[in-house]
Order: C-alpha cells, then sequence, then structure tokens
C-alpha cells in the first residue's frame, strides 16, 4: 500500500515517474531526486513560452 504523505512530517514516498531536483520544495523526497506528489500540474509564466526555463511546476511548495 502506498502513503499519500509528503515529506512535511512523515517520510516521502518518491514516484519515480516525475523526477526532481528542487530541494527546497515541501514535496521533494530529501533522500532521492523524486517528487512525493501522485501527480504536478505544469504551467507557464510567459504569454507564449519558446524554452523550457519558461515553464513552472505549479505544485511546488516552500518547504
Amino acid at each position: 500500500m502506498s502513503k499519500t504523505c509528503t515529506n512535511d512530517g512523515c517520510d516521502c514516498t518518491p514516484n519515480t515517474a516525475i523526477k526532481c531536483e528542487v530541494t527546497s520544495c515541501k514535496h521533494h523526497c530529501q533522500s532521492e531526486h523524486y517528487c512525493g506528489l501522485t501527480n504536478i500540474q505544469v504551467g507557464t509564466h510567459e504569454q507564449n513560452p519558446t524554452m523550457d526555463q519558461c515553464t513552472d511546476c505549479q505544485s511546488f511548495q516552500k518547504g
């Protein structure tokens, strides 16, 4: 059975489908480079994005 919690008070269950290097996010599994969420929302801060730098993980929460 999979846990639904992230690393904000319990062990993180890494989602190996979502790689992540952002260690300051509360959903980041600190022992591995994966997100603990079951899915994420990806968006943009540009009106017409043309580069990967124009996209953002909108599921980010400061940890």
